[in-house]
């Protein structure tokens, strides 16, 4: 059986991300979403709320297992027995800083590939950070996440729906 990681900090999980998700499945039996403690970013929502939304936000998908996970990420792909790592691209910054993370995992690890899989169209301008100051500034974010991460962002902000 094939098994690959898709790390990130999923904060929040966007449309973007569950694309990737499912297209992954193309090329993986299974798919474990990892989602990065890491204690030296500040996110809005715990890493416990994250793997909460993004469950909530696969669960129609099968084959896809989401787990928190802190460390390297070559170190959790090989306590998953994983051999594949999967990340998305937006943009050419995207793939210069991509590039650098995979080369530095070869070294750590030989036997864990990166593969890239390029964003949809439709979802390149799309990131975490941008529907939180979409939605920090009262915009409609029903666009860019699922409604069940819709509406604990509008929670964190403390502010009404806009939908």
């Amino acid at each position: 059986m094939k098994r690959a990681i898709y790390p990130g900090s999923f904060d929040p999980v966007t449309f973007g991300h569950l694309d990737v998700i499912e297209r992954s499945l193309k090329i993986t039996d299974e798919l474990i979403v990892g989602v990065l403690q890491n204690s030296s970013k500040n996110p809005l929502f715990s890493v416990e709320e994250r793997v909460t939304m993004l469950k909530e936000a696969t669960s129609h998908i099968p084959h896809v297992r989401v787990e928190a996970f802190d460390g390297l990420l070559v170190d959790f792909a090989v306590k998953s027995e994983a051999t594949t790592i999967v990340r998305g691209l937006r943009a050419i910054t995207d793939f210069e800083y991509e590039l650098q993370m995979s080369q530095i995992n070869t070294a750590l690890n030989h036997d864990v590939d990166t593969v890239f899989l390029t964003t949809r169209l439709q979802y390149a301008y799309l990131s975490s950070s941008i529907v939180k100051e979409v939605a920090l500034m009262g915009g409609d974010i029903s666009k860019f996440v699922p409604e069940n991460v819709m509406k604990r962002v509008y929670e964190k902000f403390k502010l009404k729906e806009r939908v």
